[in-house]
């Protein structure tokens, strides 16, 4: 759990107390690649702190797939619609690599993160860095040529640039995959 800990700790000071009762509602799990931990119209029932590996959210829309955010390492994922608004999901999210992961459900981590303070405090401060990625990224779609997305995507998430396939960059930044491509052999 060095990952995690390390994560939560660097987004809000929680105690060993703290780590120690969340830590006994956690139990280990693994996922290979492309293993869709959360489903659009299904109950997840968990949400999944993530050790080692990678992932990606998104939506299908007409058929087609949209990635909405990625996650790695010391992040947690869930079902927001499910965790806050008690509905089915409406995204998938699914492993770009093999994944080691500690998964707790829902009920439980909306338990403690309503009795203890410190798993308040840290949800609540997720939840914003949250809010101002996705508001980031909504204003660079509309306000930034395709160029400096990626330049933006590339301070943000240098892992992610290195090890996951260009399609779901593409999708991501609302761009082509052959832009994204001369984007990248353009770079010095």
């Amino acid at each position: 759990m060095k990952n995690i800990i390390e994560s939560i700790r660097k987004q809000y000071p929680v105690s060993d107390l703290t780590i120690k009762e969340l830590e006994s509602y956690l139990t280990p799990c693994s996922f290979s690649k492309r293993y869709q931990l959360i489903k659009e119209g299904i109950y997840c029932k968990y949400a999944y702190f993530i050790e080692k590996g990678i992932l990606r959210a998104y939506w299908v829309v007409d058929g087609e797939e949209y990635t909405t955010s990625f996650g790695a390492e010391g992040c947690i994922v869930f079902s927001m619609d499910e965790l806050y608004y008690n509905k089915k999901s409406e995204e998938y999210v699914e492993t770009l690599e093999e994944v080691e992961a500690y998964r707790i459900n829902i009920s439980d981590l909306k338990n403690l993160m309503e009795t203890n303070l410190e798993l308040c405090n840290w949800g609540r401060i997720i939840h914003q860095n949250e809010y101002r990625r996705l508001h980031r990224s909504h204003k660079e779609r509309l306000s930034l040529p395709a160029k400096e997305r990626y330049e933006e995507f590339q301070k943000q998430f240098p892992e992610i640039c290195k090890k996951v396939n260009l399609k779901y960059i593409a999708s991501y930044l609302g761009i082509t995959l052959s832009t994204l491509s001369r984007l990248r052999s353009k770079k010095p």
